[in-house]
């Protein structure tokens, strides 16, 4: 390996004390995806300040879908950022190379059958979720464009897996802060000098998100060459690591996705309160997955962590590296639970005007509900990521399963009862009992 040229890039997350080698990894990794959440932010900013309440539902009513497209780039993502963080602990970069050419050709046809199922199948699903008609034509000219930049999505999100692979969480952070701020620029632009409304947000997301994945993928393999092999050259396609990258990729790909199915369905149970129930969940659920978001990340960085020492054959680092990772979410998690539930109405404000009570009101009540139990749900990803990074991919995909399955029967139920606030509430429940089956496996596998 070239290691004057990349010592300061790459990082082994074999050496040195757990704690302070997982929270210098991760913290960039959090500010990364807090700058990666502003892309959808913005879009529901822009849209709900300076369209109307009407573009603020059509976006988060797309958004479920989009869900769909991004699972399978987060599946793509943790599969090659788990092989390649192996055979990096492991110093055998000729095989992380390959593995990294693999992800590359693999998710070039996956990607390519997603865009022509979107683009046949969409407009279809947007009228099975119920979606209301005065927002249906803004819901599908916004997926029409995003899945015109599904390319983009996938290749950034693999480019960044490999760079955490690398133990590397500072160059996806600096590109996402300079593009998600852009993101928001481009919107205004679009939307109040352009008038282009809600098809301005998305390709506002299209072009920058577009030169973000580009410029990644240049340094990407920029840095691979700087990395010496001692075979030379270096096959550019394994089916046997295809076969190792799908193990890891297709439980998170069916636990994203599967997710995603979910809260389509229950969105088809909020959009029969209406549209200011409707915008009001857009709102809140975005402030939500912009946590829950984060912690996922953060829980990936518990899987390269897991990986490389597991590659490096330190499993006693593992149970560290996980005590590590709850003090980080629980100490992100004091000052956000405080934030949502005392100033969760003026957040919502950003999305909204204050004559949209029902929406405000909606929004609010979501955010009470679910924020307190995010120290519960924050454990559960960070004890997946310790499975993940293990290979435990059964266990994983079990806790999730259940998750999802309780979610989305108890919203159905307990709207019946309680109206929305009997969705918000199976939240919680669902979190809570996956959270005590994910630590059960964990204590399973790393008895001690």
């Amino acid at each position: 390996m070239n290691k004057n040229a990349n010592k300061t890039l790459n990082k082994d997350l074999t050496i040195g004390d757990p704690q302070t080698v997982l929270w210098k990894f991760c913290l960039p990794m959090f500010g990364s995806i807090l700058f990666q959440q502003l892309y959808n932010i913005a879009d529901s900013l822009v849209a709900g300040r300076f369209i109307s309440e009407n573009a603020l539902a059509a976006v988060g009513n797309s958004y479920n879908i989009t869900l769909i497209f991004i699972a399978f780039a987060f599946g793509c993502n943790i599969g090659c950022s788990v092989i390649v963080s192996q055979f990096f602990g492991a110093k055998d970069y000729c095989q992380m190379k390959t593995a990294v050419y693999t992800t590359l050709a693999a998710s070039t046809v996956l990607c390519a059958v997603l865009m022509l199922s979107g683009f046949m199948f969409c407009d279809l699903l947007l009228v099975q979720m119920g979606t209301q008609p005065e927002i249906l034509a803004d819901s599908a000219l916004y997926m029409d464009i995003y899945i015109l930049g599904l390319p983009f999505l996938f290749f950034y999100n693999i480019a960044t897996g490999i760079f955490s692979a690398l133990g590397d969480s500072r160059t996806p952070f600096y590109f996402l802060a300079f593009s998600s701020t852009s993101n928001i620029a481009v919107d205004v632009l679009f939307v109040k000098c352009f008038h282009m409304g809600i098809a301005g947000v998305a390709w506002a997301t299209f072009l920058c998100q577009g030169i973000s994945c580009v410029l990644s993928i240049l340094l990407i393999l920029k840095r691979l060459a700087g990395i010496q092999t001692e075979s030379g050259k270096t096959a550019l396609f394994s089916s046997a690591l295809l076969k190792k990258l799908a193990v890891i990729a297709i439980p998170s790909i069916l636990q994203q996705s599967f997710i995603s199915v979910g809260n389509i369905f229950i969105q088809s149970v909020i959009n029969s309160f209406g549209i200011s129930v409707t915008a009001g969940y857009s709102a809140a659920v975005k402030l939500n997955n912009l946590v829950i978001t984060s912690f996922t990340t953060l829980g990936n960085g518990v899987s390269n962590f897991t990986a490389q020492n597991i590659g490096a054959g330190i499993t006693d680092r593992v149970r560290s590296g996980r005590r590590a990772g709850l003090k980080l979410v629980w100490c992100i998690c004091i000052p956000v639970v405080l934030l949502y539930i005392c100033c969760g109405k003026y957040l919502l404000l950003l999305f909204m005007d204050s004559t949209s009570k029902e929406a405000l009101l909606t929004g609010r009540q979501f955010l009470w509900i679910l924020s307190p139990f995010y120290f519960v749900v924050s454990a559960k990803l960070v004890t997946d990521g310790v499975l993940r990074g293990a290979g435990a991919m059964k266990a994983f995909m079990a806790a999730t399963f259940t998750d999802l399955i309780l979610r989305v029967v108890l919203a159905f139920g307990f709207s019946s009862l309680f109206g929305a606030i009997g969705i918000w509430c199976a939240w919680p429940v669902g979190w809570t009992i996956a959270t005590g089956m994910s630590v059960y496996f964990y204590n399973k596998m790393m008895p001690g």
